[in-house]
């Protein structure tokens, strides 16, 4: 959407992240920090010679760490969905572990110090804009708050949703089965009657074969036929472990259906529970169970909530509305 905006000229400068040839033997290029700051410097370097450059926007603060000087010299803005202590806090379900504690602290220090020098940051969440506050002393008026989401106008039912006579289908969708909660979901599918629901699972993963269960491993991301499956379903359930701002869900709040999540990082800003959804404990297979069953027996319950995440995400997560806020923000910089 930004290229559409006429008075703004944007210039890409992606940082790959995967390492490769006689660079994966360089001591210390293993480190996604070190990695991602030089390839940004290069980028930068590229994009000075050819554009003059008015202002600089990073996204996450992991390529602009090692890049105080470009923050110096232009005005720049960085955009996060988490600080890193919040991702230390998820690591176990990403695969991440803190390192010791000096090279913690210096790792905070050092985040601290791209803060304190970006002119503005860009949150997603008051979840991520609270830990900034609290741990890193960023001063609330340096912060503002600018959700992701979708274009609501795209993934909108052409008609309203209503109680219908088949199988209610419970949707997930999710690329990672175990972190998102979609082993946990898979069990308490089973204890629920059979023959009166089914069970859609969107994900990477492989799931054995098992009746009223369908698997969808070849679903692309916003694609029309992954639209239709959200249309076609009655309940969104994503019981996940660990996540930051899952996007799934201003998708499934966008076509007006019924949610049932954990409250974990930014999550319970997107789902208010027993107002937009219902949200369950990470991991209480007991808990998850009765929510589903809730939801399957309550249709005046699961079509309220379905309305209700629908003005939602309509009033606070639609792209093209925050996306005309942050250039807005980005012009007012220059």
């Amino acid at each position: 959407m930004v290229p559409l905006e006429a008075t703004v000229q944007a210039h890409w400068a992606l940082v790959p992240f995967h390492r490769k040839g006689l660079a994966a033997r360089l001591p210390g290029y293993g480190n996604w920090t070190v990695r991602a700051g030089w390839r940004a410097r290069m980028q930068l370097m590229r994009l000075q010679r050819q554009h003059k450059l008015d202002l600089l926007f990073f996204h996450t603060q992991v390529p602009a760490t090692l890049n105080l000087d470009w923050l110096r010299r232009i005005p720049s803005v960085v955009s996060l969905d988490a600080t890193p202590l919040q991702y230390d806090e998820l690591g176990p379900y990403y695969a991440h572990q803190a390192g010791p504690l000096w090279a913690e602290l210096a790792k905070w220090r050092l985040n601290r110090a791209c803060f304190t020098t970006a002119r503005h940051l860009v949150v997603w969440s008051a979840w991520t804009r609270q830990s900034l506050i609290r741990d890193y002393g960023v001063s609330s008026e340096k912060i503002s708050i600018i959700r992701p989401g979708v274009v609501v106008r795209d993934w909108q039912r052409s008609q309203p949703r209503s109680d219908h006579a088949g199988p209610l289908k419970i949707l997930f969708v999710g690329g990672n089965l175990e972190r998102k909660g979609g082993l946990l979901l898979i069990d308490a599918f089973r204890r629920l009657e059979r023959g009166r629901v089914e069970l859609h699972l969107v994900t990477r993963d492989s799931v054995a074969p098992e009746a009223g269960i369908f698997v969808y491993n070849e679903l692309q991301p916003n694609s029309p036929a992954l639209r239709q499956l959200y249309a076609e379903c009655d309940i969104f359930a994503l019981p996940t472990y660990g996540d930051c701002m899952p996007w799934v869900l201003s998708e499934a709040s966008a076509t007006g259906i019924a949610i049932i999540t954990t409250p974990v990082g930014a999550i319970p800003e997107m789902v208010y529970d027993g107002t937009t959804g219902l949200l369950v404990p990470p991991g209480d297979c007991d808990a998850l169970t009765v929510a589903l069953q809730r939801l399957c027996t309550d249709a005046p319950l699961r079509l309220r909530l379905g309305a209700a995440a629908y003005e939602h995400v309509a009033r606070n997560y639609d792209a093209q509305t925050n996306t005309k806020r942050l250039i807005d923000l980005l012009e007012s910089l220059v």
